[in-house]
C-alpha cells in the first residue's frame, strides 16, 4: 500500500526511553468520504491543503500503474504521471498549489527522484550524488523536506530551502524520514534502526520522539499543522491505524465499521486526510474534522 509499507520495512528502532508516550483515547469525528475515480482504485491517501485539495496515489485498474492524483474540495479528480516514471507519488500540497512527490524511472536502475508540481509546470529535486531522492511536503513560503539514499543500507532525510539542503538524521538510525513541514518550519516524521518505527518531531537541529503507546511496530508521523497539531499512524503489521497527536494527547482516528483508518496528512483549517479500509479490499478516501 504505497511508501508506508517501504518505509515499514525499511525503518527499525527500538522505543526509547525518553519518547512523548500519553494514554490514547477515540476522537470524534466527522467524515466525508469518497470513492477512487472510475477505473482506478486508492494505492493511498495523503496530504490536504488549506483548500481542501487532496492529494494521493492511485492503481489503474486495467494497466496496474501508480500514478498520483489531485482531489479538489468540491471533489474534482485529476491523475498525473511524471515523465518517463513507473510510478508517479503525490505526497504534500501547500497553499499556494505547489504539489510535491516523486517518481521511479521507468528504466533500470529505476531510481527515484522527487519532484515539485506547480499547474503543468514540472521541476525534479535531486539530492546532490544521491541515487534515490523522496520530495514529501512543501510549507507555504516554499520550505521542502523529504529523505535521500545516503548509501545501499541508510535513509537520511533533508530539508530544502532556496536551493540548500539541510540534512536532518537522528544519531545512529538506519533510515530517517522527514514526511511533513509546517509553516513554523517545524519537521515530523520518523526514523528507526532495528524492528520499531519512532515518531519524530524536528526543528532546528533539535529532535523529539513521539510515540503511540504500547504500538507494537512502532509511530509515523505524517502531518503537522501551523497550531502543532500532528496525525499519523501506530502501526501493526500490515496496518496503519491513524491518530491525532495534540496537547500531549493522542487520539485515535476512528471510522465506524472499517478494519482501520489511516491519517495522511492534516491542513490549517484541521482538516485531516487519509484512507479508509473497509472489507476485503475495498478502501474510500476520507477528510474528516475531529474534535
Amino acid at each position: 500500500m504505497g511508501l508506508r509499507h517501504s518505509i515499514s520495512a525499511i525503518i527499525v528502532t527500538l522505543l526509547l526511553p525518553s519518547a512523548v508516550m500519553h494514554a490514547a483515547k477515540q476522537a470524534s469525528c466527522t467524515f466525508d468520504t469518497f470513492p477512487a475515480p472510475s477505473g482506478y482504485s486508492f494505492s493511498q491517501v495523503q496530504g490536504v491543503s488549506d483548500d481542501g485539495t487532496v492529494v494521493g496515489q492511485l492503481i489503474d485498474n486495467n494497466t496496474q500503474q501508480f500514478v498520483a492524483f489531485t482531489r479538489s474540495g468540491p471533489g474534482v479528480f485529476t491523475e498525473y504521471a511524471a515523465p518517463k516514471s513507473s510510478s508517479t507519488w503525490l505526497y504534500g500540497r501547500n497553499a499556494a498549489a505547489t504539489n510535491v512527490g516523486f517518481y521511479q524511472d521507468n528504466v533500470n536502475p529505476e531510481n527515484v527522484h522527487g519532484f515539485t508540481l506547480l499547474g503543468s509546470k514540472f521541476t525534479a529535486v535531486n539530492y546532490p550524488k544521491a541515487a534515490n531522492t523522496w520530495l514529501f511536503d512543501v510549507n507555504q513560503p516554499g520550505a521542502a523536506v523529504g529523505s535521500y539514499s545516503a548509501s545501499a543500507s541508510v535513509v537520511k532525510g533533508f530539508m530544502l530551502v532556496n536551493g540548500k539542503f539541510t540534512t536532518i538524521a537522528y544519531s545512529g538510525a538506519q533510515a530517517t524520514y522527514a514526511l511533513a513541514i509546517n509553516d513554523n518550519g517545524l519537521v515530523v516524521g520518523t526514523f528507526a534502526s532495528s524492528a520499531v518505527s519512532n515518531g519524530m518531531v524536528w526543528q532546528n537541529g533539535t529532535f523529539t520522539t513521539v510515540n503511540y503507546p504500547n504500538s507494537k511496530y512502532g509511530t509515523v508521523l505524517t502531518g503537522v499543522n501551523n497550531s502543532g497539531v500532528i496525525v499519523g499512524n501506530h502501526l501493526s503489521a500490515e496496518r496503519d491505524f491513524g491518530f491525532i497527536y495534540a496537547n500531549g494527547v493522542f487520539s485515535g482516528i476512528v471510522y465506524p465499521g472499517a478494519k482501520y483508518t489511516m491519517a495522511g496528512g492534516i491542513n490549517n483549517n484541521g482538516l485531516i486526510s487519509g484512507e479508509i479500509f473497509l472489507n476485503g479490499s475495498d478502501t474510500l478516501g476520507y477528510t474528516a474534522v475531529c474534535k
